[in-house]
């Protein structure tokens, strides 16, 4: 195999300087506040050099969000990793670490998880399957075969429709289920655990509670309870 050249190991060197600036700015002044012309001036550079590296503002911003993914799932899989085999105590650890990283990371939460999709990114897989279902997914869909498959709601759309790209999403983080875990109630058990978590999340790190929570970590142990409860396993 051809070893790594010295201009390409430069390149990638120089890369990872850039958006090790790219990320100060984002967590010191928003996404805003990211752009080429205040990298280059960051590194000593022009802007129009920066080009030479990523094609445009959006093509840095979106190599930014795997960078934060990756880190995010690194986190996530080391507190899962030292908590107990028992799948609840992985779901709940994970959950509250994950709680933990967006209010600690708020900016890096909202370019990650509350930005719209741009046309460009509508083919790519969404970072939602990168860090839930690659972390949590499991979890959850072991727990959930362990339960009599039970009726969905009949307002709600045939989700038999997506099982294959659910499966694909899994695949592609590396994870290889049974047929009995992408069963349509299954899904719904994944979808009504990201729903919630995700909206406590993001209505905690937004501010976005209607009324002041002065204990909004009570309510968050609360609803991962509930959930508990409601989809059979307390």
């Amino acid at each position: 195999m051809t070893g790594v050249t010295r201009r390409e190991r430069l390149r990638a060197a120089t890369e990872q300087d850039i958006r090790q600036h790219a990320r100060a700015l984002l967590v010191d002044r928003g996404s805003d506040a990211v752009t080429l012309r205040a990298i280059a001036r960051e590194l000593g550079i022009t802007a129009p050099a920066l080009y030479r590296y990523y094609e445009s503002r959006e093509d840095l911003l979106r190599q930014l969000c795997d960078d934060i993914c990756t880190d995010l799932a690194a986190e996530l899989h080391r507190v899962s990793d030292e908590v107990g085999a028992a799948f609840l105590d992985k779901i709940f650890a994970v959950c509250r670490e994950f709680r933990r990283w967006a209010l600690a990371h708020p900016e890096e939460f909202a370019l990650v998880f509350a930005s719209p999709r741009a046309d460009a990114d509508q083919r790519r897989p969404d970072r939602f399957a990168d860090v839930f279902l690659g972390i949590v997914g499991p979890f959850l869909a072991e727990g959930a075969i362990l339960v009599e498959p039970a009726a969905l709601p009949v307002e709600l759309p045939d989700l038999s429709s997506h099982q294959e790209s659910l499966a694909a999403a899994f695949s592609t983080a590396g994870i290889e289920l049974p047929p009995e875990a992408l069963r349509p109630d299954v899904m719904h058990f994944l979808l009504r655990w990201w729903v919630r978590l995700y909206g406590h999340v993001a209505l905690e790190v937004f501010g976005r509670f209607p009324f002041d929570l002065k204990h909004a970590d009570r309510l968050f142990e609360a609803m991962l309870h509930e959930l508990t409860r409601e989809t059979g396993f307390a």
